[in-house]
This record gives C-alpha cells, sequence and structure tokens, in this order.
C-alpha cells in the first residue's frame, strides 16, 4: 500500500512515495484523514531478504555499455539515489520502484560461490568482469554482509579482472584485495561524484558517502596504485550540470586518470518519481529541469535508443559533450583511453583456474 503521507519526504529516503510498480493491476492512493500524524508513523526501517539464486554472472548485450558480464551482489540500493535508473527492476519482484527500492533489499549470499563454480566452467572466457552495473556493491548493507568482499577474493584467486562503480568510500576497505590485482593489471573503480554540494548530494543521494568521502576514496585507491575514473552522473540540467568542471578538476588532483558522465534519463516509473522529488524540494526549478530534459530526449524524458541515450542529443546535451571533452583535455583525463588502452589496462591474459582441495596436480 502507498504511504498514506505520499507527498511528505521521509527524512533519510530518496524517493518521495511508494507507489505501485508498473505490472500492478491495482493502484492505491494515500488519504489523509487526519487520523494519520507524521510524529506518530513508526520509522521506515530496511528489510533485507536473502535471495536464492541458480547463477550470479549477468549477461549484457547493450553496444553502449563498455562490458559484457556483470555481478549484483544486491538488488534494491539503500543509497536511496532519487534518479536511479536501477528503481524499475523492482517492479519485476511485484515492489515499488519508490521507497521499496531503497528499504525492502535483496542480498545474495552464495554469489562467491555460483562465482567459483561459473569459472570453473569449460564454456567460461576470461573477460572484465563489472560489479556495480545495476545497484552499489558498496551500498551500507555491504558493511556487515561482505558480499561484494567475497566475490573479489573469488576474482582475485582465479586472476580474472574486475571493474567497479560506486559512490560509496567503503571500497576503501578492500584495497588489501584490489591493490594485489591492480599491481597485475587486473582491477579498476569508477567513484561517481554527483555534486559537491552537500545539501544537493544529501537530498538526492540520502544514504550515500558525502562529496569529501568519495573524494578521499578517489586518493585513497589511487595512492594504493588502483586506476581510479571518476563517473560525474548523472547530470542533471539545472542542478548539478553546472558543477561538471569543478567535479573533474577536484577529482584528477586527487588522483583520478580517468572520467566519464552520463546525462540524466528517466524511464518508467522513474519519471514520476524524479517529477515528483523534484515539486518536493526544488519546485522553483522543477519546470525547468523537467522542459531541458524534454529538449535533450527529443521531446520525452527517456531515450532507449543505442549511443543516444547515456548523452542526450541537441544544442544543451551537445554542450555538455564539449565541456567534458575540453576539461579532460586540459586535466589530461582519458589518455590511456585515447591511446587504445581499454579499462584502463585490465588484462583477461593472467586468468587461470585455482586448484581445488584434492586436485591433483599436473605431471607436465
Amino acid at each position: 500500500m502507498d504511504d498514506p503521507l505520499a507527498d511528505t519526504p521521509t527524512k533519510g529516503r530518496g524517493a518521495v512515495s511508494n507507489p505501485a510498480g508498473r505490472f500492478e493491476p491495482e493502484r492505491r492512493h494515500g488519504v489523509d484523514d487526519g487520523w494519520d500524524f507524521l510524529d506518530d508513523l513508526p520509522p521506515l526501517r530496511t528489510e533485507v531478504t536473502d535471495e536464492p539464486c541458480r547463477t550470479i554472472l549477468t549477461r549484457n548485450r547493450s553496444p553502449d555499455i563498455p562490458f559484457e558480464t556483470s555481478i549484483n551482489p544486491y538488488k534494491g540500493c539503500e543509497h536511496g539515489c532519487v534518479y536511479c535508473y536501477a528503481r524499475p527492476s523492482h517492479s519485476y519482484m511485484g515492489l515499488s520502484p519508490g521507497l521499496d527500492f531503497e528499504t525492502r533489499l535483496f542480498a545474495k549470499p552464495a554469489a562467491a560461490a555460483l562465482l567459483d563454480q561459473e569459472l570453473r566452467k569449460a564454456s567460461y572466457r576470461p573477460q572484465v568482469i563489472a560489479l556495480g552495473s545495476n545497484t552499489d556493491p558498496y551500498q551500507p548493507i555491504e558493511r556487515h554482509r561482505k558480499i561484494t568482499r567475497s566475490v573479489l577474493e573469488v576474482l582475485s584467486r582465479f586472476n580474472n579482472p574486475v571493474g567497479i562503480v560506486t559512490k560509496s568510500a567503503l571500497v576503501l576497505r578492500d584495497i588489501d584485495i584490489l591493490a594485489p590485482m591492480a599491481e597485475k593489471g587486473l582491477a579498476s573503480v569508477a567513484v561517481s561524484v554527483t555534486s559537491l554540494d552537500n545539501r544537493l548530494q544529501r537530498l538526492m543521494e540520502p544514504r550515500a558517502s558525502s562529496p569529501k568521502r568519495r573524494l578521499e576514496a578517489i586518493r585513497g585507491l589511487s595512492a594504493a596504485g588502483i586506476p581510479v575514473t571518476v563517473m560525474a552522473a548523472p547530470m542533471i540540467p539545472f542542478l548539478n550540470d553546472p558543477e561538471l568542471e569543478r567535479i573533474l578538476d577536484v577529482a584528477a588532483a586527487a588522483g583520478a586518470r580517468g572520467a566519464g558522465y552520463i546525462h540524466l534519463r528517466l524511464p518508467y516509473e522513474l519519471k514520476d518519481l524524479f517529477s515528483e522529488w523534484l515539486e518536493a524540494h526544488y519546485p522553483e526549478k522543477a519546470k525547468h529541469v523537467l522542459s531541458r530534459i524534454r529538449q535533450n530526449r527529443g521531446g520525452d524524458l527517456s531515450s532507449a535508443h543505442f549511443g543516444e541515450r547515456m548523452r542526450g542529443t541537441g544544442e544543451h546535451a551537445d554542450l555538455l559533450a564539449k565541456r567534458f571533452r575540453l576539461a579532460c583535455k586540459r586535466l589530461g583525463l582519458n589518455n590511456a583511453r585515447d591511446e587504445g588502452e581499454p579499462e584502463l589496462g585490465l588484462d583477461t591474459g593472467q586468468f587461470s583456474i585455482p586448484l581445488e582441495t584434492g586436485d591433483q596436480l599436473a605431471l607436465f
């Protein structure tokens, strides 16, 4: 059921409401009848359910995404980023892309064991495996569940390269695994820095690391010899896109070697959730923001066209792309990619299957 005070932001959460998913046959609307008072409502707690699964590798066939295989240790994300493109995926489980997405989470405790099995198959082809392609592998519950860490331990044993995307400083915890992998060209990390404005960041990403902590993560990873990319993503017109150059400046100063950006898109239920969030927190900007997004998306709030969906089209999108290129050139970011070095040098040629207990060593 929807929150009885659906238009009232919940402290520490990103989405304003909890609408039914697009596959549900019913729509429910909360009504304040005078009997419910905000102070009397119970706190909105996070629930985590262990999810049994048969496989852990997810295949990608999208030509505009630079990896073929990924692992998502969790479904849903407690960071609560209001703009998250993964929110609509909760609808497949009969849950809301709104508050359910950030409070009703699913963990995959068997991820490491399943990965070990899959990497041992004769059909497995060594490749870079992405962590964080859908939800953040270092969201708060990872602190005690340590599923992401267990996955990294497996990848390290097999010498299988890994690329991580996160907005959490918790990634620093696993430097003891990532640094030796990076020394062999087997690991890189992309840290998402959406805004340097603490208030805007807290409203958009209420349970993610602060901008200061993310820059500390870039600095710590870089100091440990781990290649770091900064992701200025998503760029949102009139909210954080004026910060693009400043984000790249401070990230480069902290040690980032590469950079990327994504223009905001609002597929499925996300368009209503984000519009509702804008009206609640930035009512004076809401119409302007949505209007500019439509200009960059051919009149819509989203685009599914490969090659366009990440960058947008139109005058403003072209200007943002030019600003990004000029800033990267000035700061020396992405030089490795320009020279044709894929994934900041990740190497698939070192993959090897470690012996299991009881295995017999080869004679030759």
